[in-house]
């Protein structure tokens, strides 16, 4: 039996559409339903191009409580196994997260747990690091805090930008997040790595 995917994403679903793509033939998940909190996400239309159900819960203007428990009701009436945060630009509170404890992933652009939060590149520069990445975690109460399922690392540049270095970390994600993935969905939650 697959089991049934949900995907969250706030924006153009690249990440969402290389876990759909991946989600074909011995896959042992299927992608069920894309949710998303904004009306324009362009991922909406690519997921409706591949025939999966979408949903928007749009935040503006909602108190977090209900806008969550929509969320929840949506998950729960598609029967969903597995949420995927894709993208997914709304910090969920710890009520949520315990309601799916187990169930939920995220892919973070950072070599957790290095750089929670937003402007990941940047920070990584700034630092001088002379490595980044990217990293799949269980989803916990933590920010980006939850158990690491899965790092692939690039190496830092002379001169990179953080544009640069975000262009040349995406196809690994697209690699890293169907992986963990295939793993999770079999129960398995063995770290994938990556470089």
């Amino acid at each position: 039996m697959n089991a049934r995917v949900a995907i969250l994403i706030s924006g153009s679903g690249t990440n969402m559409m290389a876990l759909v793509e991946a989600m074909v033939r011995d896959f042992p998940a299927r992608p069920v339903l894309v949710v998303s909190n904004d009306p324009e996400a362009g991922g909406l239309a690519k997921a409706r191009a591949k025939g999966i159900a979408t949903f928007v819960v749009d935040h503006r203007g909602r108190d977090r409580a209900d806008f969550e428990a929509e969320i929840d009701a949506v998950l729960r009436r598609a029967k969903v196994d597995i949420i995927c945060l894709a993208g997914f630009m709304r910090i969920l509170t710890p009520g949520f997260v315990a309601g799916w404890a187990g169930k939920m992933l995220n892919i973070h652009p950072s070599l957790l747990p290095k750089y929670p939060g937003l402007h990941t590149h940047a920070r990584a520069i700034a630092a001088g690091d002379s490595e980044h990445g990217c990293t799949v975690h269980e989803v916990t109460g933590v920010l980006d805090g939850g158990p690491i399922l899965g790092q692939a690392r690039i190496p830092v540049h002379p001169g990179d930008t953080p544009e640069a270095l975000a262009a040349r970390l995406l196809p690994l994600e697209h690699r890293l997040y169907p992986a963990v993935l295939r793993r999770f969905a079999t129960g398995d939650r063995t770290p994938v790595l990556m470089t």
